[in-house]
């Protein structure tokens, strides 16, 4: 049997017990969106985690100011710069093949460059428009594509086509290695739910036999190794603050992290959307502001 979550809101004793416990923040940006954080990681050390790879540090960093949170560029941990920093320091490519191929925006450009490493596609205006039939020839016979291109680096596009789609799966087929800045199948924005990251790198693990990737986002745990390695902290005085299961209290969980907070503000909505699962967070408070107590 899953362990029962603790409800914190209106626990003021309970909120001080639980905050007292960790050193170490890791917030989600979805919930991060409120001053309270600050006043749960009060002294802590905090690193704000995002999956959405559209954005990059930098980007996130204005965000978070711009909502009276101080943030510098090295607490935020976005998957775009998980994906960077896992193929210029861990995958090892060969010179011959160092290039990326990107199905993604700004945000994952603007990482591979922080890190030096060559890409095409994403918001390149050659790959932004209709297949046409000399495209169809060209990719077919290997003229179209770029022979340094070792890896295809997926993620949230909102200008994903048929002709990134197939660069992409020509590509695979040649041996380049699939890396998913995350796995979200969907997204909130506006009160509902819209495609995310794991509907656009979908279509490619279907064409090649469903074989999972490496994904470089929450609950993959490549990103939990990198963000320690990063910061070097005890994982059991740390706490994963966020408002999905499927990958903030998952990513906690799996990450052996010694607590994880479910804030009830976002794709989650109710201690309901527990009840059976093996993902059970530690706590759970109805919206961050109940941390004031």
């Amino acid at each position: 049997m899953s362990a029962k979550a603790k409800c914190l809101t209106g626990d003021k004793a309970g909120i001080q017990e639980f905050v007292d416990r960790f050193d170490r923040v890791l917030s989600s940006q979805r919930a991060s969106c409120s001053y309270e954080v600050l006043i749960f990681s009060s002294g802590k050390q905090t690193v704000f985690v995002t999956n959405n790879s559209t954005k990059s540090r930098a980007d996130y960093k204005k965000k978070l100011e711009s909502m009276g949170i101080p943030a510098s560029v090295d607490e935020i941990f976005g998957s775009s710069y998980s994906s960077a920093i896992y193929i210029s320091r861990i995958l090892s490519l060969p010179q011959t093949q160092n290039t990326v191929f990107v199905v993604g925006e700004s945000g994952i450009e603007t990482e591979l460059d922080s890190e030096s490493i060559p890409h095409i596609g994403g918001t390149e205006a050659s790959f932004n428009r209709p297949i046409t039939p000399q495209d169809y020839t060209s990719i077919a016979s290997g003229s179209a594509l770029d022979p340094s291109v070792g890896v295809v680096l997926a993620g949230l596009d909102h200008n994903v086509n048929y002709l990134k789609l197939s660069h992409a799966l020509a590509y695979l087929k040649r041996g380049a290695t699939l890396l998913v800045t995350n796995t979200d199948p969907t997204l909130p924005s506006a009160g509902s739910l819209f495609p995310g990251a794991g509907a656009i790198s979908a279509p490619l693990v279907a064409m090649m036999g469903g074989e999972k990737p490496i994904s470089l986002g929450k609950p993959g745990q490549a990103m939990m190794d990198a963000i320690e390695g990063k910061f070097q902290f005890d994982r059991k005085k740390a706490c994963m603050v966020g408002d999905r299961l499927d990958t903030d209290i998952k990513f906690g969980i799996e990450g052996g992290l010694g607590g994880t907070l479910c804030v009830l503000s976002g794709v989650t909505r109710s201690e309901r959307d527990w009840d059976g699962q093996e993902v059970v967070p530690m706590a759970w408070v109805k919206e961050l502001g109940d941390l004031r107590g």
